[in-house]
C-alpha cells in the first residue's frame, strides 16, 4: 500500500485483546496452548540471559536450547522478558511487568490494512543442522543463534551475504484531527529466507 493510497482511505484493523495469563503460569503449556489454537508455527523470546528460537511441531514447542545444549539460554519463566508466538494470521505476546506476566493477542480481520517489512537477521554460516534447526554463524565474531529452519541458501562466496528474514506486519492508524497516518501496532508473521519470499513473489 502507497502513502498515496492511505490518504482519504478507512482504515481496516486487526483485532487486539489483552489475554488473562494464570498466576500460577506454566510456561511451556500455555505457550503451546495459544500455538495450538491460534496455528502459531515458531516463537522468539528475549530472556535476560539470551534470545530463544523455537518452533511448534505435533503441538509441542522445542526450542533451540533443547537441540543444541548448552549453548543457548533456556526458555524459562524467572528468566524470561518478552515472549512472541507468531503465525500468518496472528501473534500472541506475554510480556513480564512488576504486576506479573501479560498477554495479548493480534489477529488480522478480513482486509486489514499493514505495511510489510522483512528484516534482515545476521548469521553467515551454516555450522549445523540438527532436528529441524540449522546452527548460524556470523563473521570473525562468532555471534551465534539455532534458528528453527533448515535448507537456508547461504553463499559460501559471499562473507556478508545474510539470507534469513524475519516478516512484520506494521498496522496503520489514522488521527482524525491532524490527518496523519502512523503505524501504531507491530507484529510478526513469519521467519523465512530472500530466496523464500522471491519464489512467493
Amino acid at each position: 500500500m502507497s502513502r498515496g493510497d492511505i490518504v482519504n482511505k478507512v482504515i481496516n484493523k486487526p483485532k487486539c485483546k489483552f489475554i488473562k495469563v494464570p498466576e500460577n503460569l506454566d510456561l511451556k503449556t500455555w505457550l503451546e496452548t495459544q500455538a495450538n489454537q491460534h496455528q502459531f508455527k515458531y516463537l522468539l523470546a528475549h530472556a535476560e540471559d539470551g534470545v530463544i528460537w523455537g518452533k511448534f511441531q505435533s503441538e509441542k514447542l522445542i526450542t533451540a536450547d533443547e537441540v543444541f545444549p548448552p549453548q543457548f539460554a533456556k526458555l524459562r519463566r524467572s528468566t524470561l522478558q518478552q515472549c512472541r508466538i507468531f503465525g500468518e494470521n496472528s501473534e500472541v505476546m506475554l510480556w513480564k511487568t512488576d504486576e506479573g506476566f501479560k498477554a495479548r493477542v493480534i489477529q488480522d480481520e478480513k482486509n486489514t490494512d499493514f505495511i510489510p517489512e522483512n528484516q534482515i537477521l545476521w548469521g553467515t554460516k551454516a555450522e549445523e543442522i540438527r532436528n529441524g534447526f540449522t546452527l548460524i554463524s556470523d563473521g570473525s565474531q562468532g555471534l551465534r543463534h539455532a534458528v528453527p529452519l533448515i535448507d537456508i541458501a547461504f553463499n559460501g562466496n559471499q562473507n556478508l551475504y545474510r539470507p534469513l528474514r524475519l516478516c512484520v506486519r506494521h498496522y496503520l492508524d489514522d488521527d482524525k484531527e491532524t490527518g496523519l497516518v502512523r503505524i501504531y501496532l507491530s507484529r510478526l508473521v513469519n521467519l523465512t529466507t530472500e530466496k523464500e519470499l522471491k519464489n512467493a513473489a
